[in-house]
């Protein structure tokens, strides 16, 4: 498990202890969510290039969508976001210049209202992100060989490459900002439908730490933000007993599935095949009311080595699931339930020169690197168990272990350039995970 999960999964657990510690009569509700938004971010550095060769700059706008979990014990409040953020394309000759960063948060705020159907918050975000800049042509290659056989097709540059896997995360991020939301009844259930707002200002605050090929790019990562979204909150006044709750879980999954097809091209182009199965490390939100299971999850698998001397590639895949399910057994602590997840699916493939020059130098050379992609539909059956530890004398919480099995299934067609990549994509998995259940 990464640095930053430990560090986010120690702020979670002693930011409840000092909460629980310091009030004595305690009030508690759980939500997770789901946002969309814009922001600013000029590229001065490169716009500055683009500017002395008689061209206009990027558009300096970025959407944002994300996905978030929230704990409150009284007044305190902890959670985690997940955020995908995608700058606008700008046209060049043939090619699309365009960039995208992901962040992951952990959040700690202030709620200055009671328990109520309104709240305002206000919170700090500190975490960790990745960075994609890249200038490629307008239309994928749409022959696999033809491909392999002359990839370097514009350039791509990543700083923190999630690509090659979750763990490679990284960079100081953090967030200042207010929450605005409110709750709404939800009809013949306990559970509220949460809409929100979201706006403040997000920074990197460390200078240099987003330069790739001699530009700055830090300002990816910046920038005022305002965001909205809904979700369902689980509010301690609908509910007389505790026989509710909204978890958040990190989960580590093997998946049984070679790309042995796929590398088989590979070696055909006189590649290096890419070795194993796909590691993955990700987030799942589990609620849970009178044994109904609902909540959402994201994992990324990747595998990535060295193609040849010159050149690294990477196969990488990422999921975003909308789950619902049943409790099946629920004994003491321990509990059984099946869950069903529809959901979102891509395959990537990346084969980068190891070696290319700096800017200016790159852009006009500009062809080193190839990239394919296709997107689609998931679904999945999956069957788990889960052991419940309470971690203080009233019960306030849990500590998580879990232990589940299921099967991918794609529907439609995941094909780079024509190769059917959907034998790759299906397969079984076992995961375990560990997490915090109010």
């Amino acid at each position: 498990m990464s640095l930053f999960f430990r560090i986010a999964f120690f702020i979670l657990f002693q930011g409840i202890a000092i909460s629980l510690n310091a009030q004595q009569l305690v009030s508690k509700r759980s939500s997770f969510y789901v946002v969309a938004g814009t922001s600013g971010a000029k590229l001065n550095q490169f716009d500055k290039m683009l500017a002395e060769r008689g061209l206009s700059g990027l558009r300096n706008r970025y959407q944002t969508i994300g996905l978030g979990y929230q704990a409150r014990i009284n007044d305190f409040v902890l959670g985690m976001e997940l955020y995908q953020n995608l700058g606008k394309k700008s046209e060049f000759d043939n090619y699309i210049l365009s960039y995208r960063t992901s962040r992951a948060l952990i959040n700690v705020g202030y709620a200055f209202t009671e328990e109520s159907r309104f709240q305002l918050i206000h919170y700090m975000s500190l975490g960790m992100g990745y960075l994609n800049f890249q200038m490629l042509p307008d239309e994928q290659q749409d022959n696999l060989q033809y491909f392999l056989a002359d990839p370097a097709e514009g350039f791509v540059l990543r700083k923190q490459d999630i690509q090659k896997g979750t763990s490679k995360y990284g960079n100081f991020l953090t967030e200042i900002g207010f929450q605005l939301s409110y709750d709404f009844d939800f009809p013949g259930r306990e559970e509220a439908v949460q809409v929100m707002a979201k706006m403040g200002y997000s920074f990197s605050p460390f200078e240099g730490k987003w330069n790739m090929a001699g530009v700055a790019f830090d300002n990816t990562q910046s920038g005022a933000f305002v965001r909205v979204g809904a979700g369902i909150s689980l509010p301690d006044r609908n509910f007389f007993y505790k026989d509710a709750s909204i978890g958040i879980h990190l989960i580590k999954a093997i998946h049984f599935t070679t790309p042995n097809d796929f590398n088989k091209q590979l070696v055909a182009a006189g590649y290096n095949p890419l070795e194993g199965s796909p590691s993955n490390f990700g987030l799942r939100i589990l609620g849970e009311t009178e044994r109904l299971l609902y909540g959402a999850e994201v994992y990324n698998l990747s595998q990535t080595g060295d193609a040849s001397n010159t050149h690294t590639q990477t196969l990488n895949s990422l999921r975003v699931y909308a789950n619902g399910g049943l409790k099946i057994l629920q004994f003491k602590n321990f509990g059984l339930g099946s869950l069903a997840g529809l959901g979102f699916g891509n395959v990537r493939y990346t084969l980068s020169q190891n070696i290319k020059p700096n800017f200016p130098e790159l852009f006009e050379q500009r062809d080193f690197d190839g990239y394919l992609k296709k997107n689609g539909l998931m679904v999945k059956p999956e069957i788990f168990a889960e052991y419940g530890m309470p971690m203080t004398k009233r019960k306030f919480f849990d500590l998580v272990f879990t232990a589940a099995a299921g099967y991918e299934l794609p529907v439609g067609s995941y094909r780079l350039g024509e190769f059917d990549m959907v034998n790759y994509m299906a397969g079984p998995y076992v995961s375990f995970g560990i997490g915090v259940r109010p």
